[in-house]
């Protein structure tokens, strides 16, 4: 591969670089500031960005320690002081309070990104030799000279580089850096949201970069060295394979971004630093400044490790409180597609004769709270397969723990107690659409755990491995956003309890009760039935308008309350979640109609049940004859 940075071969951006008003980022190493190029391209020069950086910083005292991983879905990519957006610039203070400033000896030489309050995402070219005693990171910091009364600085006692990471190729370029001490968030200092697993960014796709590289080829940052910020577009990887073809091998691990024209990108002292997009109300980090042939060159996107790519391997080094990962959905078709080159061939188009070309076909939308194999013929504690289709078991090393409920087709709700710190994600899975935890059930990995973080009880989301072929004994249930269900009203809630894999499921019938006055909106209350430590997680279950919906998450934290004629257990609402649940798994499913009676499949056949609604069409004849027999009456 020809030489990195200043050279005309791409560059890790890890040695110093800043984001300049130009519009592109210094060379390789980057640890400058972000800008639009000025002069054309940047150089990799670690000495002299390492010399002009500035004096070193104090350690700050200890704050406290966040205990929730919630709190980083809860606080993750929202800076209360980010009101606009301009590109090549110097940022307004507290525009990006996820922004870090890592130091060797005092003096700036890479960016980072804070995740969570005890660990900083950055590049692994970064750190290719040395102790992580060496290094300081800086957060909340502004400016690389003067004063800085919102930054705080701490020492870091590990860094953790990709084991693949390939210093060659720049494949796998990323690093965690694990601080002294733990920081308090404040508007100036918060974590970024990061590209789930799946997350797809189409060319075009708008983007931010930030830091304190070089603002054009040798050209530093000038005093007082404000942190920089500009705006580039993704481009897609096949024609950043085109764009670097002959130069740097461009492969999914990886994500481009930058103009055609170029003008715009990272450079020397961003590397490690991170480029971002926003969705909604969040800003999520797509990228980790990596590699460019230069910076801001026609035609040669800045490189970027591609985050959504690293979620299990992020999660496998974080195991307590872990980052706040958000599934980033570009929509339309990805414009990438269509690019080609000699390198790159166009996709394969498969063309069928307009007589054998099948009807087209439009996959049914996930609905929830059907349960096809459901009769309730039986008021027993027995269940059979399918009656309760997305009751989950929640298990720890092949262990059942906890209880849960399948409420996408990837992600499963359940109590957040049923977590302890410190938690190894790849620990857990879950088994669904069985009756008795045998050896040979199919077990699903998963990938993240995301805690709610309120006052009360607490509910935590577990991300799946893969989406689940939903069938007969694998449906996911209605979340109750808000129904009211009346006093009386017949509920189940279903579990192993204690059992593990030597029971059987067994249900539990009750009703709703009323809590009194005085009660909490929030509040739940149902018969007093036996909620055993393995139920917890697990939902209860209310029907209205033949569809299931779970209106509580079972937990240990239910109250009894006698002082009414009859003994109730009193719970917490789900629906006092649903901001939380919309944040962590999107849109939910939703019911079905009254009338359809096909429940949800991805397999080849379709399963139809029978409905005890009327024909769609009945009500309407009914009131055409109503009609006609007034008029005549009326009118002879």
């Amino acid at each position: 591969m020809p030489p990195l940075r200043a050279v005309t071969t791409p560059r890790p951006r890890r040695c110093g670089g800043n984001v300049g008003v130009s519009g592109s980022l210094a060379p390789p190493p980057r640890s400058g500031a972000v800008f639009e190029q000025v002069n054309g391209g940047c150089r990799c020069n670690t000495v002299m960005a390492f010399f002009r950086a500035a004096s070193a910083l104090g350690l700050s005292l200890l704050m406290l320690l966040l205990k929730d991983a919630a709190a980083q879905l809860d606080v993750c990519g929202q800076p209360p002081l980010n009101s606009r957006i301009v590109g090549g610039q110097a940022a307004p203070d507290g525009a990006w309070p996820w922004q870090v400033s890592i130091q060797r000896a005092g003096f700036h030489f890479c960016g980072g990104s804070l995740v969570n309050n005890l660990w900083v995402l950055s590049a692994a070219h970064c750190f290719p030799s040395g102790s992580a005693a060496d290094y300081t990171v800086s957060i909340g910091r502004q400016a690389l000279e003067g004063s800085n009364p919102n930054e705080v600085s701490r020492g870091i006692v590990e860094v953790i580089n990709h084991e693949s990471y390939d210093s060659f190729t720049n494949d796998n370029d990323i690093a965690l850096l694990k601080m002294a001490s733990t920081v308090t968030f404040t508007n100036y200092i918060r974590p970024v949201c990061l590209a789930a697993s799946g997350s797809s960014f189409h060319a075009g796709t708008d983007s931010w970069i930030t830091g304190w590289g070089d603002i054009g080829s040798g050209i530093s940052l000038p005093s007082p060295q404000n942190l920089m910020e500009v705006e580039v577009p993704v481009v897609g990887n096949r024609q950043c394979k085109c764009d670097y073809a002959g130069v740097s091998v461009i492969n999914d691990n990886m994500i481009c971004a930058g103009l055609e024209a170029g003008g715009k990108d990272s450079c020397q002292g961003d590397s490690g630093g991170p480029m971002v997009s926003k969705q909604n109300s969040r800003w999520i980090q797509s990228g980790v400044v990596s590699f460019g042939a230069g910076c801001a060159q026609p035609n040669k996107p800045g490189v970027y490790s591609r985050v959504s790519r690293y979620q299990i391997w992020i999660n496998g080094k974080i195991t307590e409180n872990q980052p706040g990962f958000i599934t980033f959905t570009s929509s339309g078709t990805d414009s990438d597609l269509s690019a080609s080159c000699s390198s790159v061939p166009p996709l394969a188009t498969t063309t069928t004769a307009p007589t054998t070309t099948p009807a087209p076909t439009t996959p049914k939308p996930v609905v929830c709270g059907r349960a096809p194999l459901n009769s309730l013929s039986s008021n027993g504690t027995s269940v059979t397969a399918g009656q309760w289709p997305w009751v989950a078991s929640v298990q720890k090393n092949h262990t059942h723990m906890c209880g849960g409920s399948l409420i996408t087709e990837d992600a499963v709700l359940t109590d957040a107690s049923c977590f302890s710190s410190p938690m190894n994600v790849s620990d857990w899975s879950v088994v669904l659409g069985q009756v008795r935890l045998s050896a040979g059930v199919t077990r699903v990995s998963v990938t993240n755990i995301t805690m709610s973080n309120t006052s009360g009880s607490n509910v935590a989301v577990l991300q799946l491995a893969s989406s689940l072929t939903l069938s007969d004994t694998v449906q996911p249930i209605c979340v109750d956003t808000g129904r009211s269900f009346s006093d009386g009203t017949s509920c189940y809630s279903a579990g192993w309890g204690q059992q593990g894999a030597t029971g059987d499921l067994q249900q539990v019938q009750t009703t709703v009760q009323s809590c009194g006055n005085g009660s909490s909106s929030d509040s739940f209350c149902t018969g007093v039935f036996t909620l055993e430590e393995g139920d917890h997680g697990g939902p209860l279950m209310c029907q209205s308008s033949e569809s299931w919906y779970q209106t509580v998450v079972l937990t240990n934290s239910s109250s009894s309350n006698s002082s009414s004629r009859a003994a109730v257990l009193t719970f917490e609402k789900v629906s006092r979640h649903q901001d939380f649940l919309k944040s962590t798994v999107g849109v939910l499913p939703s019911a079905a109609a009254a009338t359809t009676s096909a429940p949800n499949t991805t397999s080849n056949s379709t399963t139809t049940t029978s409905t005890a609604a009327p024909p769609a069409g009945r009500p309407l004849l009914c009131t055409l004859l109503l009609l006609s027999l007034l008029s005549l009456l009326l009118w002879g």
